[in-house]
């Protein structure tokens, strides 16, 4: 089975000091179980100072996504990572999958995609899309959307990836290539919505598809909750709560 985050967790304490303010979100949110576990677990523990500001902080620890503020060369993001390996479904064995990464044999990879291609006529991966870092290494970003992907490529900021079941700890620096695996006549694209956020109307977010009533009218919501919460501040305004589509009707794309 999946961890509970204990990489995350271990590698946070690893990098973090007195002076640092930490935040930690869950698929983006501030405010899930273990987003505030975790937060409250370094506040009591460390002494530190925590936030749910995205620009505040200088330690994030996330868990499934990267957030939508531009993160900067001061901070740190720290993923959690269930399974480390990016060719543990294509290759169950440690020391094959290993021999595969030092002479880069990543064509059973490349094979995956194509499959997806050939079955639903374009790559159906949305999450946990596989990157080719530095030109070189082929990874797993946690499962994060891949909508999250190009946020990876030419980051300011220090990546850090534990895997606490595994025992594993990756990086990628800053200012360090990341693309995303495509074809020619199949580029990397991401995924959109035909609607805004309901809450502060942006367009460009990650959306969360809400179930509102008991017909299956359904909203799309920020998952960053504090970028929704920095826009309303803003004075950005949504359609509401109040304006569900139900099905039938056009709505992710």
């Amino acid at each position: 089975p999946y961890g509970w985050g204990t990489g995350g967790i271990q590698v946070t304490a690893a990098v973090l000091g007195r002076d640092d303010v930490l935040k930690v979100i869950d698929q983006g949110a501030d405010d899930t179980t273990n987003a505030v576990s975790i937060r409250r677990f370094f506040a009591r523990t460390a002494g530190v100072a925590t936030t749910e500001r995205t620009r505040e902080a200088t330690i994030i620890q996330t868990r499934h996504r990267v957030p939508e503020a531009r993160l900067t060369e001061d901070q740190i993001l720290v993923y959690q990572v269930p399974i480390p390996e990016p060719l543990r479904w294509l290759e169950p064995r440690e020391t094959e999958t290993r021999r595969m990464h030092a002479l880069a044999e990543y064509g059973a990879m490349h094979v995956k995609l194509y499959e997806d291609i050939a079955r639903h006529g374009r790559i159906a991966t949305t999450y946990d899309y596989p990157v080719m870092v530095a030109g070189r290494h082929l990874a797993r970003p946690s499962p994060i959307p891949k909508f999250d992907n190009p946020k990876l490529d030419d980051a300011p900021f220090l990546q850090l990836f534990g895997a606490g079941r595994e025992k594993r700890i990756y990086a990628i620096p800053p200012h360090t290539t990341v693309r995303s695996l495509d074809f020619e006549d199949h580029p990397f694209d991401v995924e959109g919505w035909d609607r805004p956020c309901a809450l502060c109307g942006a367009t460009d977010s990650y959306l969360d598809e809400v179930i509102v009533d008991d017909r299956g009218g359904r909203i799309f919501v920020c998952s960053d909750t504090d970028h929704c919460t920095s826009r309303r501040e803003a004075g950005h305004e949504g359609p509401g709560m109040d304006a569900p589509f139900h099905p039938g009707e056009e709505g992710a794309r």
